[in-house]
């Protein structure tokens, strides 16, 4: 196996990312430092007598906005707190429901071949002049697939421009581009909308209450997205990188069969079961339609108010998926021959769970520095006083979205997993840009577009090695910084279309998704004690 350069050779900035990364603990310890240093500044707020005035609840007694204090988190009330609702607090916090039930599905449609099998078929017979952007659009499609856009796609998409006559190393690029850099762009919800409206709805029932999120609430943005980001990458690949790189030069490739993907055709048992899959997608596709507009109409909520009778329907997203990939994994599975009977089918699910370890520990850490942070009410202060601030400051509302984006971007650099940066950032975030006037969706859809952007240069992020292995089979020198260097220019194209998309989209105001804004009212039922964001 070719080797990575190894992190104490890098120089520059390069190489003070990865040490500084390199320095962090993992993301599990991570939250249970940030756990220890949450108790004493609780204590220290405590002890300072810091409050805001709940902007939601009244005082009965005094008919006005109910005062909260910070409150120690070595307090009697929260210790027990912490001991007999452990249980509680795992399980009920709701990323690890959204995103096992959508797991359960799309691990079958993983290991049945189904998403593998799509990308292959996708990229193999692509016209020589527009097999960039076809790429790069099936490696945005692929994010449904998670692992395997990174494991078949991407070295694929060396062995195709290979074979077209172009360098290698820059079909890698183009799809590692599309599959890490887009990371959010996609035409259809999936796995990470369920992960991350998971998340935002936690942060906002800490201080607002009952708060059901609508994992299609950035469905219109990301779509956009898609479309956005093709063109930019087309033209860094085609313009920038490969004249960069010059001809590929065989006497350079390591022939040790490191990344080893063949382009052989589809069988025909892997085209029937995609045909069979198409089928069940479309299936499913008209069974949502008969349950949202059929008989009894049990999707939409008839007695509701006009914006609230499709509730249900968005609730229903997350089983939909599942059902959706379940489904078109298993037709997929037995018109191919990878699922034989219906044990090999549950053994998939259980392997789908199997990959889940990871997140179910870290989900664990994560839901009690969410869990504490509310008990503290530091969380509903900050955001508070966040607000006045912002608000008193009258930077009007792109520019706050802009900025949480490159806080975003930087912070991706050190903290790879986009759920545990979005379980740091959004407990007080989503509530502080709700009291300017902003919705949780749009809070959400901001930190998309900068932690996608930067994936593609932090040696920290998880399939950076493996990358790097996958173009050192056709240039034994490829280095490290070598690899940076070449994503650079698709990292700082993605951040400035980001931005600029996500500054026009709230500029005018478009929908997010079905049901999802820009912009909301401010939840109070007192004056409001910041302006509702300056559009």
């Amino acid at each position: 196996m070719a080797e990575a350069v190894a992190p104490q050779t890098q120089k520059g900035i390069l190489g003070w990312i990865e040490r500084s990364g390199n320095k962090l603990p993992d993301p599990v310890f991570l939250f249970f430092w940030l756990i220890a240093g949450l108790v004493v500044i609780s204590i220290i707020a405590s002890l300072l007598g810091w409050s805001a005035a709940h902007p939601t609840e009244l005082d009965e007694a005094t008919g006005q906005a109910r005062i909260i204090e910070a409150t120690s988190l070595l307090s009697a009330e929260n210790i027990q707190r912490l001991w007999v609702e452990m249980p509680k607090t795992f399980t009920h916090f709701h990323p690890l429901g959204y995103v096992l039930v959508v797991m359960l599905g799309a691990g079958v449609a993983e290991r049945a071949g189904l998403f593998g099998t799509a990308m292959r078929a996708g990229v193999r017979n692509a016209p020589k002049a527009l097999l960039t952007p076809i790429v790069v659009f099936v490696g945005m499609m692929g994010n449904l697939a998670a692992d395997a856009a990174y494991v078949v796609l991407i070295p694929l998409a060396g062995i195709i421009f290979h074979a077209a006559g172009r360098h290698p190393v820059a079909g890698i690029a183009a799809a590692f581009a599309g599959v890490s850099g887009g990371f959010s762009a996609n035409l259809l919800p999936g796995q990470l909308d369920a992960l991350l409206f998971g998340i935002t709805e936690a942060s906002v029932e800490t201080v607002f209450g009952d708060f059901t999120a609508n994992i299609a609430g950035n469905w219109y943005f990301i779509a956009a997205m898609t479309f956005v980001f093709l063109p930019v990458i087309w033209y860094v690949t085609d313009r920038m990188i490969e004249p960069r790189l010059g001809p590929w030069d065989p006497s350079r490739a390591k022939h040790d069969g490191a990344g080893e993907q063949t382009d052989r055709p589809l069988t025909d048992g892997e085209k029937k079961g995609l045909r069979m899959a198409g089928l069940a997608v479309l299936g499913i596709v008209a069974l949502w339609l008969v349950f949202t507009f059929g008989p009894g109409t049990p999707l939409i909520n008839e007695d509701a108010t006009p914006e609230a009778r499709l509730t249900p329907f968005y609730q229903s997203l997350v089983a939909g998926f599942f059902l959706l990939f379940l489904l078109a994994g298993w037709a997929y599975g037995k018109g191919a021959g990878t699922i034989t009977d219906h044990r090999s089918l549950v053994k998939m699910m259980s392997g789908a769970m199997e990959d889940l370890a990871y997140y179910l520990v870290l989900a664990f850490a994560a839901a009690h520095f969410v869990a504490m942070f509310a008990w503290s009410n530091l969380g509903l202060i900050l955001a508070v006083e966040g607000a006045d601030f912002l608000g008193s400051s009258g930077l009007p509302a792109w520019a706050l979205l802009a900025a949480i984006i490159l806080v975003s971007a930087l912070l991706n650099i050190f903290v790879g997993s986009a759920s545990a940066k979005w379980a740091l950032l959004s407990p007080v975030l989503v509530p502080m840009l709700m009291l300017l006037g902003i919705s949780p969706e749009m809070a959400t859809a901001a930190y998309r577009v900068g932690d996608g952007a930067t994936n593609i240069i932090t040696p920290l992020m998880v399939y950076f090695p493996l990358i790097l292995i996958f173009c050192q089979r056709w240039d034994k020198d490829f280095g490290l910084g070598s690899l940076a260097a070449t994503m650079l220019p698709f990292s700082i194209g993605l951040l400035v279309a980001g931005l600029a998309m996500t500054i026009g989209w709230v500029v005018l105001d478009l929908p997010l998704g079905p049901g999802a804004s820009v912009f909301m009212e401010v939840p109070t039922t007192v004056a409001p004690t910041a302006p509702a964001a300056a559009q």
